[in-house]
């Protein structure tokens, strides 16, 4: 079987991509994640999303054969919470990706009752609309600490050789306050630029990077709390080849862009 590349993957606003866009915010995003299944070497045999909207103590993946949707975001249209996406959760992957994490040390168990949340089904219905590939969400760890993301990732790395698609869902600029700012155009780019050097750095080097993120340019600005980055650690860390920026755009005024990790 191919090995599998990884994604950081920007999920975008709440349910943004299935409501009137005028001002053709999201067509760019849109238009990356619709292209993502044409980017695999073959079709993944699974999908392992890592999602910045699910915390726990230790890690966690969802462990249902057929896991409902969380519709975790508010003051949307009412269409926005009548959603489908009824992709198959797939219990042996939650199962295997756990055993792999307490292998290597972390705390880590399936979790039969939870959901899908936005971060996970409105990127995935756009990209794979069918919703015939089994998902697993994954969860961060309630520390938030980007070398324990980083450690978990390269412990997940069999699976890529297993059919298995890793794909961290988060954004590269999170900072809602700053969303339509034009005063966070530059700050965003800044860090932006650092984040693709840090990304595109042989794996060691962007480990070390990564690590220390908050210090970078613009990266508290960019993330006054680390949640949507930190998915971008695990497909970081499930990968010693290079990363590459393969999506960029400039969106309500911030720099935000995906990366890919062979």
């Amino acid at each position: 079987m191919t090995r599998q590349p990884t994604f950081f993957i920007p999920h975008g606003g709440g349910p943004c991509f299935f409501m009137p866009d005028p001002q053709g915010n999201w067509t760019s995003m849109e238009a990356f994640l619709r292209s993502l299944p044409e980017r695999l070497p073959e079709p993944p045999k699974a999908i392992l999303v890592v999602s910045g909207h699910w915390e726990t103590q230790g890690f966690a993946f969802t462990g249902a054969a057929q896991p409902d949707l969380l519709f975790d975001y508010y003051g949307f249209p009412e269409h926005t919470y009548e959603l489908r996406f009824d992709a198959p959760g797939s219990p042996a992957l939650a199962a295997r990706a756990s055993q792999l994490l307490r292998d290597a040390g972390f705390a880590a168990a399936p979790d039969a009752q939870r959901g899908y949340d936005h971060g996970v089904f409105v990127p995935l219905k756009v990209s794979w609309p069918e919703a015939q590939v089994p998902v697993v969400e994954m969860s961060l760890d309630r520390s938030l600490d980007p070398a324990l993301h980083l450690a978990a990732g390269r412990a997940l790395a069999p699976l890529r050789d297993e059919g298995v698609l890793i794909v961290g869902s988060g954004m590269s600029f999170h900072n809602m306050r700053g969303y339509g700012n034009p005063a966070s155009t530059e700050p965003s780019r800044a860090f932006d630029a650092w984040l693709t050097e840090a990304a595109e750095a042989d794996a060691a080097t962007r480990a070390e990077a990564l690590t220390h993120w908050a210090e970078a340019p613009g990266g508290r600005f960019s993330h006054p709390r680390e949640e949507h980055l930190l998915p971008l650690m695990v497909a970081a860390g499930a990968s010693e080849g290079a990363g590459e920026k393969v999506y960029s755009d400039l969106v309500l005024k911030t720099a935000i862009s995906a990366f890919r990790f062979d």
